[in-house]
C-alpha cells in the first residue's frame, strides 16, 4: 500500500551535495524496503516550521547537515547523550510521538577506525587539528573509547580552550606552534579540518613527527587520499580516509527509520567511492 510507504529525509542550505541519499536508497533496495529518502534544501529561516510539519508529512525522520545542526538540538523535544555533549543534532526521529535528536557522527568516527584499524584507541595520545563541530564530535568519540590524552590543535587558541572547557579531564588546548612537539609520542592524528580539501590543499600537520606506531585519519574525503594521508603513507603510518565515517553515521538512523540495522560493506564504499569520481 502506498501511504505504508516510510519516509526519511537530509535536510541542510544547500544539500544538493550531500551522499546520504544514495547510501539509504542502496540500503533500502538491499533490504527490500518499501521506504524512501530524499534530499530537501531547507533555508534557515523555515527550519523550525519544517521540524513541527515532520509527523504530518508522513516522515519517520531524518537527517540534519549544515547549517541546521545547532537549531536541530535547539528545536527537538528530547536528545540523546551524544547530541547532549557534542551540543548538535544530525540525526531525528520519532518515539511515541516524541521528536528525539541524536549525534552519530562520533560513532561514525570510532567505527570507521575500528573497521580499518582495530586497537586504535590503545595506541597513545590523540592530536585533533581543528576546533569546529566535527572535532566536538571527535572528541566526544575518543573519550567514550577511554583515550585519556586528546590534544586539541588550533589556529584560534581561544576556540580549543572552549572544547578543553566543555569536555574537561584529558583534554588540552594549543596553538598550532605546538603541533611538531605533541605529536612526538602521539597514538593519534585526526584531521577535522577543510584543510587538504580539493581546492584547499595545504598540510594541516607535519606526520615525519610522529612515532612508527602511529595512526593517521583525515575527517576530509574529496579527495579520498588527502595531501596529510598520502604524508602519512609515504612514511609507512597506518592511514583511514574519512568515507567510513559518513558511511558509518548513517548506521543508527536508517535503524531508527525503517527498523534494519544496515551494514557497511564494500560494496556499498565502491558505489559512492564512483560517486566521488570528477564527472567528465
Amino acid at each position: 500500500m502506498a501511504d505504508a510507504t516510510k519516509k526519511a529525509f537530509v535536510t541542510g542550505h544547500p544539500v544538493k551535495h550531500s551522499r546520504s541519499p544514495k547510501i539509504h536508497g542502496h540500503w533500502l533496495a538491499k533490504h527490500g524496503i518499501d521506504g524512501s529518502y530524499q534530499a530537501i534544501d531547507i533555508e534557515p529561516q523555515d527550519f523550525a516550521e519544517f521540524l513541527k510539519a515532520l509527523q504530518a508529512n508522513g516522515y519517520q525522520g531524518g537527517n540534519v547537515t549544515i547549517p541546521h545542526k545547532e537549531a536541530a538540538f535547539a528545536l527537538v523535544a528530547r536528545r540523546d547523550q551524544a547530541a547532549q555533549e557534542i551540543g548538535a543534532v544530525n540525526t531525528l526521529w520519532f518515539e511515541d510521538g516524541t521528536l528525539w535528536g541524536g549525534n552519530t557522527d562520533g560513532h561514525g568516527f570510532a567505527a570507521n577506525l575500528d573497521d580499518h584499524a582495530p586497537g586504535w584507541a590503545g595506541k597513545g595520545p590523540a592530536v585533533v587539528l581543528g576546533a569546529g563541530g566535527a572535532s566536538r564530535a571527535v572528541i566526544h568519540a575518543l573519550k567514550e573509547r577511554g583515550v585519556a590524552d586528546i590534544r586539541i590543535v588550533n589556529r584560534t587558541l581561544a576556540r580549543a580552550q572552549e572544547l578543553r572547557d566543555r569536555f574537561g579531564a584529558g583534554v588540552s588546548a594549543h596553538g598550532m606552534e605546538a603541533t611538531n612537539e605533541l605529536l612526538a609520542d602521539a597514538g593519534l592524528l585526526v584531521n577535522t579540518t577543510a584543510l587538504g580539501m580539493h581546492g584547499n590543499e595545504g598540510l594541516s600537520a607535519d606526520p615525519a613527527w610522529l612515532p612508527d606506531h602511529a595512526i593517521v585519519t583525515d575527517l576530509v574525503y574529496v579527495p579520498l587520499e588527502t595531501p596529510l594521508l598520502a604524508a602519512a603513507r609515504a612514511r609507512q603510518l597506518k592511514t583511514v580516509d574519512g568515507l567510513g565515517m559518513l558511511l558509518n553515521q548513517a548506521v543508527p538512523g536508517f535503524e531508527h527509520w525503517f527498523g534494519v540495522r544496515p551494514r557497511v560493506t564494500a560494496e556499498l564504499r565502491a558505489l559512492i567511492v564512483a560517486d566521488l569520481a570528477p564527472k567528465p
